[in-house]
C-alpha cells in the first residue's frame, strides 16, 4: 500500500483528490492544507493542518508520516494577485516547493507537483514538454523557478503542466468557468478575449493525471490539458449552450481590452501526445467536460 501525502486539499484539485484516492483501497492517504479542517464535511478523511511555506512543519510531518509520494496541488494561482503580492507568490509557488523537494530528499519520497501553460510566453501554441520556457508574469516566474526547485532537487518527480483547470467544489476559489456561469445565470454581460487560446482542463481529468503518473511510476514534465483548443470567448458560448443561458451576453473583445493587471500569454494550447502514451491520459473536451460540471452543480454526487 503506497502512503500518500496531498498538499493543497482544500483547493478545487485537493478536493477532487479526495475524492478520487479515498475510494481506492491501494493507498493510505493524508490530506493537507493551510485551513484548520477539510472544506467537504460530506467525505471522512484523515486530514491535518499544513502550510508548506513553513519549513519547520513541513519537516515535521513529512518526517513523523513518512509519505511515498507527495502530490503537491497547493499554489497561489491568481495571477493578477501574484503579480501584485510577489513576496507571498514566491513564498507558496518557491519556497514551499523547496521545503518539499528537502524532505523527499530526505525520505526518498516522490513529488508529484502542478505547473501551469504559464510558463511559455504564448507566441506559439502546440507546447510539448521541450519546447522553450520564458513566462511573461510573475505567476508564471514562480512556478518556473517552482519547476526548477525539483528538476535540480535530485529526487524522483513528475511534474503536470496543465491549464485554465476548472469545475466546482466547496467554498473554491472562482474559476473561469464558474464565473461565465454564474454572471451568465444572473444576467449579467461579460467580455471574453477571442485572442486567449488554450485547452481548458476539467479538474478530474488533472487529479486522474495525478494518479495516473503515481501508478505508473513515471519521471519527468508532462503536458496535461484538455482535449479542445478554444478561445476564452468560444468556451464561454459554449458554457451558455450547455447551461442553456443567453449568448448575447457574451461580448468578444481583445485581451488589450480586459485591462488585466498582469500581462497574459495569448495562446498556450498543449500537446498531450506523451502524457497520452505514457500515462494513458485520455481527457475530456469542452462540451463533455461543462456537461459535467453542470451535473455537480445540479447535485449529483462526486465520484
Amino acid at each position: 500500500m503506497k502512503r500518500v501525502l496531498v498538499c493543497g486539499s482544500n483547493g478545487l484539485l485537493g478536493q477532487r483528490l479526495a475524492y478520487l484516492l479515498d475510494s481506492d483501497d491501494g493507498y493510505e492517504v493524508l490530506h493537507s492544507s493551510h485551513h484548520r479542517s477539510f472544506a467537504e464535511e460530506d467525505i471522512l478523511i484523515d486530514y491535518t493542518q499544513l502550510d508548506i511555506s513553513n519549513r519547520s512543519d513541513v519537516r515535521s510531518l513529512v518526517s513523523s508520516y513518512r509519505p511515498d509520494v507527495i502530490l503537491n496541488a497547493a499554489a497561489m494561482t491568481n495571477v493578477d494577485a501574484c503579480e501584485r503580492e510577489r513576496e507571498q507568490a514566491w513564498r507558496m509557488n518557491v519556497t514551499g516547493v523547496e521545503n518539499l523537494v528537502e524532505m523527499c530528499r530526505r525520505i526518498s519520497a516522490k513529488l508529484i507537483h502542478v505547473s501551469t501553460d504559464y510558463v511559455f510566453d504564448g507566441k506559439q501554441g502546440n507546447y510539448s514538454e521541450t519546447d522553450r520556457v520564458h513566462p511573461v508574469n510573475y505567476y508564471g516566474k514562480t512556478k518556473l523557478a517552482g519547476e526548477n526547485v525539483i528538476l535540480t532537487g535530485g529526487i524522483d518527480h513528475a511534474i503536470l503542466r496543465t491549464i485554465l483547470v476548472y469545475g466546482t467544489g466547496v467554498n473554491v476559489r472562482n474559476n473561469f468557468a464558474l464565473w461565465v456561469i454564474n454572471s451568465l445565470n444572473d444576467g449579467t454581460p461579460i467580455r471574453c478575449a477571442t485572442d486567449q487560446i488554450s485547452n481548458p482542463t476539467y479538474v478530474a481529468d488533472l487529479a486522474m493525471a495525478m494518479k495516473l503518473s503515481m501508478d505508473s511510476n513515471t519521471t519527468g514534465v508532462y503536458h496535461i490539458a484538455g482535449a479542445d483548443a478554444v478561445s476564452r470567448y468560444e468556451f464561454a458560448v459554449r458554457a451558455a449552450s450547455v447551461f442553456g443561458y443567453d449568448p448575447s451576453l457574451i461580448t468578444r473583445v481583445q485581451s488589450a481590452d480586459l485591462g488585466q493587471f498582469a500581462p497574459r500569454p495569448l495562446h498556450t494550447t498543449f500537446d498531450c501526445s506523451k502524457a497520452k502514451r505514457d500515462l494513458q491520459y485520455h481527457p475530456m473536451g469542452v462540451t463533455q467536460g461543462l456537461k459535467s460540471l453542470q451535473e455537480e452543480l445540479t447535485g449529483i454526487h462526486l465520484n
